[in-house]
C-alpha cells in the first residue's frame, strides 16, 4: 500500500541524578533500580528480540545525561545487584506464603521468574552496562539515540540566563558524544519546555531537531497552516515536531487511555501496605518505613477497592488488543489528515519511557505488539525517526512549515505554572544570582590548573544539580518534597561554598574530594561553557 503518513514515536528516559555514598541504605536510589527494573531492561529485552526476529520497526529514545551517568556508575551499579538479590529472596518467601493459592501463587511465580531472568540479563549478559547495550541497538538503525538538556533543566525560566541554557545544552551534547559515540541529532527538551531564542543554542550544538507540546506549534508565528501535521522550520534552522493529542490521550490518560483498562496491573496496590510489619521487615528501609515494593498481585478491576487478582495472560493480550486499536486509529488518523490537507502527515506520539513498564505494567508488552503487527500487517503509513523523516521526506523540500514556535510545555496548563508557583518559586532567586556567579568564576579564570580548576568546574557540578527540574517538580507534587528541598538547598549551599573559596584563594582539598566524591557527574565537564563570551 502507499505510504500515506508516518508515525513517530518518541520515549524520553530520565531521572534526577540521585547517589549517596554517605549512606548504606538510601530510600531515594530506589527510583532508579525500579526504573531499571520495571522499564529499561524490559525495553532492552524486547528491543533485542525484535532485532534476533527480523522485526523491522523504528523508535527514537532521549537518555537524559543524568540516567546515563547512573546507568555508569560503580556504586549504583553494585547496589542495583543487591537489590535485585533482596527482591528475588522477597518472592522465594511469597513463593512459600502463597503456595498451593490460585490466585495469587501464579502471580508471585510470575515475578520471581522475572527478577531472576533480570538479575540474569543484568550480570551474565548485558555485563551491568546498559548505556553499551542502548549503543549497540542504535547501531541497528531501527532505534534513534538522541539527548537532553544536562540536568533536565527547565530552560524557558533559565532563558534570563542565556549562558545557563547554553551550558545545559552542550554538556547534554557533549555527554551524548562521549557515551554514544557522535553527536546527537536530537534533543529532547525536558518538559517540553520551549521559548523562543533556545532553538539558536540548539543551532549551535549541531542539534538539528527537538520537540514541543501542541500549542507551542499552533500558537507560532506566523500559524502553520498544517498544525502539528507537520513539523516546523524556526528561524534558526532546527526543527520543532508538535506532540499529537490524539495519540497522546490514548497512551497517556489514566481514565480515557489503555492503561486505565481494567484488565491491567494495578499500580497503586502494593503488598508493602498489605502485608504485616514482620514479613516486609527484611525488605524495608532500616528506617521500617511502609513503602512500595513493586509486588503489585492485583488488577485495576474497576472504581472500587474491591481489587481482583491481577492474570497476566489475559493482561497481555489486552495489550495486543489495544496494540491493533492505536494502529487502526493512527491509520485512520493519517488517512483523514491525508484527505483534508493534501499532504503525507507526521503524527509524532512522545512518551516517558517509564510510562512502560513502570506506571503501566504492560507497556513494554504494547509496544512489542505494535511493532511485530506494523510488521506483519500492511498499513497505509510506516514508522520513522525524525532524522530519517528530515533526510529520507524533507530533504530539499521548501515547503516545510516555516514559523516561530511559542513559548510553551507539556506540564499542567502548558506552561510553567508546574515548575513555578507558590510551592518552589524561593528557589529562582538563589538559582539565578548562582548562574551569574557561575559565569562571573568562568570569565575571571578563562585559563586555570590544579586544584583552582577542580574547584570551579565542581561549581559547576553544583549549579547544574541546583538547576534539576525534579526537584521544583516534586516540591509542586508534594511527593518527596522534604527530599527534594534538601537537595536543592544542598547544592546551593556547596556551590556558595566553593564561590566563596575560590574568590579568597582559600581552597579546602579535603573538602572539595569529598564534595567531588558525592557529586561525581561529568568527569569531564568544562566550565569554559559558561563563559559570557563563548
Amino acid at each position: 500500500m502507499r505510504t500515506s503518513g508516518f508515525l513517530c514515536i518518541v520515549l524520553h528516559a530520565h531521572l534526577p541524578y540521585i547517589r549517596h555514598p554517605e549512606h548504606d541504605n538510601f530510600l531515594e536510589e530506589t527510583w532508579l533500580f525500579e526504573a531499571i527494573t520495571e522499564t529499561y531492561i524490559p525495553l532492552l529485552d524486547m528491543f533485542e528480540r525484535l532485532v534476533h526476529d527480523s522485526v523491522d520497526f523504528r523508535i527514537t529514545i532521549s537518555l537524559s545525561p543524568t540516567l546515563v551517568e547512573m546507568f555508569h556508575d560503580p556504586l549504583l551499579r553494585q547496589r542495583y545487584t543487591h537489590y535485585l538479590g533482596k527482591m528475588i529472596a522477597f518472592t522465594e518467601q511469597e513463593l512459600s506464603r502463597t503456595k498451593g493459592d490460585i490466585h495469587f501463587e501464579p502471580v508471585v511465580t510470575m515475578y520471581h521468574e522475572r527478577f531472576r531472568r533480570i538479575l540474569h540479563l543484568y550480570e551474565d549478559v548485558y555485563k551491568r552496562d546498559l548505556v553499551s547495550v542502548f549503543k549497540s541497538l542504535s547501531g541497528t538503525g531501527k532505534i534513534e539515540l538522541i539527548t537532553t538538556a544536562a540536568t533536565h533543566a527547565f530552560l524557558p525560566i533559565l532563558s534570563h540566563h542565556p549562558q545557563a541554557v547554553r551550558a545545559q545544552i552542550l554538556i547534554g551534547a557533549e555527554q551524548h558524544r562521549e557515551n554514544f559515540g557522535g553527536k546527537p541529532r536530537g534533543m529532547w527538551l525536558p518538559e517540553c519546555g520551549y521559548i523562543p531564542g533556545v532553538d539558536a543554542l540548539l543551532t549551535e550544538a549541531g542539534i538539528n531537531y527537538f520537540f514541543v507540546d501542541t500549542h507551542g506549534i499552533l500558537h507560532g508565528e506566523p500559524t502553520p497552516g498544517f498544525g502539528a501535521s507537520l513539523p516546523v522550520r524556526c528561524p534558526s534552522g532546527a526543527v520543532a515536531f508538535g506532540r499529537d493529542n490524539q495519540s497522546a490521550k490514548q497512551v497517556w490518560s489514566s481514565i480515557e487511555g489503555y492503561p486505565g483498562d481494567f484488565w491491567y496491573r494495578e499500580f497503586y496496590r502494593d503488598i508493602g501496605f498489605d502485608l504485616d510489619l514482620d514479613s516486609l521487615k527484611p525488605y524495608l528501609h532500616p528506617d521500617g518505613l511502609r513503602t512500595f515494593t513493586g509486588l503489585k498481585y492485583y488488577r485495576i478491576t474497576g472504581k472500587t477497592h474491591n481489587k481482583k487478582p491481577y492474570e497476566r495472560e489475559r493482561a497481555v493480550k489486552k495489550a495486543a488488543e489495544h496494540a491493533h486499536h492505536f494502529l487502526q486509529s493512527r491509520g485512520n488518523q493519517i488517512q483523514y489528515l491525508r484527505g483534508r490537507l493534501g499532504i503525507k502527515p507526521v503524527i509524532t506520539a512522545p512518551y516517558d519511557a517509564e510510562l512502560f513498564g513502570h506506571w503501566w505494567f504492560e507497556g513494554p508488552d504494547w509496544l512489542d505488539a505494535l511493532f511485530r503487527i506494523m510488521h506483519r500487517e500492511q498499513k497505509n503509513f510506516r514508522m520513522i525517526t525524525p532524522s530519517e523523516y528530515l533526510e529520507e521526506v524533507a530533504a530539499g523540500r521548501s515547503d516545510l512549515q516555516a514559523s516561530q514556535p511559542s513559548i510553551s510545555s507539556w506540564g499542567e496548563k502548558g506552561y510553567s505554572e508546574v515548575w513555578v508557583n507558590e510551592t518552589n518559586d524561593y528557589v529562582y532567586r538563589h538559582l539565578f544570582k548562582a548562574a551569574d556567579r557561575m559565569v562571573l568564576l568562568a570569565d575571571t579564570f578563562p585559563q586555570s590548573e590544579g586544584i583552582l580548576r577542580r574547584a570551579i568546574n565542581q561549581a559547576a557540578r553544583e549549579l547544574l544539580l541546583a538547576q534539576q527540574s525534579d526537584w521544583t517538580f516534586i516540591m509542586k507534587n508534594r511527593t518527596a518534597t522534604g527530599y527534594a528541598k534538601e537537595r536543592f538547598e544542598e547544592h546551593i549551599r556547596r556551590f556558595t561554598r566553593l564561590y566563596d573559596s575560590i574568590i579568597s584563594g582559600n581552597i579546602s582539598a579535603t573538602w572539595l574530594r569529598e564534595v567531588e566524591e558525592r557529586d561525581r557527574i561529568f568527569k569531564n565537564i568544562s566550565y569554559s561553557v559558561f563563559r559570557s563570551k563563548p
